[in-house]
């Protein structure tokens, strides 16, 4: 039986795609890489560290550090995410059947936590979690399963008993690696893709997740 459903931030929650696309192309320009949209997306659902690490393993470069890319993308996105963040059309549905439907809720993103607050905070959304777990502290990132096991933990629910929500491949795999049962909702370049045919559900939007969808989900 599921206990707990858990969400992942960007792409789930908030539409995020943009902000950080805009912010990954200003900042990793500055060091002479130029990321188009679809370069942006072959690191979605990494965490910033790891995308940073990521480009500088394909294109080292030597006029700044590591950290400072971190800091400049965080001072990009961080306002962003207060001014611009819009909220996942549907997500809110989804959440309130779940709360109607006495699951506990939780989110596991690769989000720093700075930033996950900052979009709690704007749509004010703080009293539906139960726990808020960011991977920046943690050892791997996504697609590696320990944000979502860390999560599970802290819940104090078996990872069986945990449905996830996930928007990108790598999510995914990380919560499917957890032994959670899996939705994705794909961007709509990869609605189309068969590598989430693994996924237990997929959707091309929260808006089309039913209650039918949860029977199913929950046998």
């Amino acid at each position: 039986m599921l206990e707990s459903v858990i969400f992942d931030l960007d792409g789930i929650i908030i539409d995020s795609e943009a902000l950080w696309r805009d912010a990954e192309i200003k900042v990793f320009k500055s060091v002479g890489i130029d990321l188009s949209p679809e370069l942006c997306r072959q690191t979605t659902g990494l965490d910033m560290q790891a995308t940073i690490q990521y480009w500088y393993n394909h294109f080292p470069w030597e006029n700044k550090s590591l950290f400072q890319v971190y800091k400049e993308l965080m001072e990009i996105i961080q306002p962003a995410y207060e001014e611009d963040a819009e909220l996942m059309e549907g997500f809110l549905d989804v959440l309130q059947f779940f709360k109607d439907s006495g699951i506990t809720a939780a989110i596991a993103s690769s989000t720093p936590l700075k930033l996950i607050m900052a979009a709690l905070k704007k749509f004010h959304l703080f009293d539906f979690f139960k726990i808020i777990h960011s991977s920046e502290n943690d050892e791997f990132c996504k697609p590696h399963p320990s944000v979502y096991i860390q999560t599970a933990r802290k819940l104090n629910i078996p990872a069986l008993h945990c449905l996830a929500f996930e928007d990108s491949f790598n999510g995914a795999i990380a919560a499917k690696a957890a032994c959670m049962k899996v939705v994705v909702i794909p961007d709509s370049h990869n609605i189309n893709s068969t590598r989430f045919d693994f996924a237990d559900l997929k959707l091309e939007s929260l808006k089309d997740f039913k209650p039918r969808h949860f029977e199913q989900l929950n046998t």
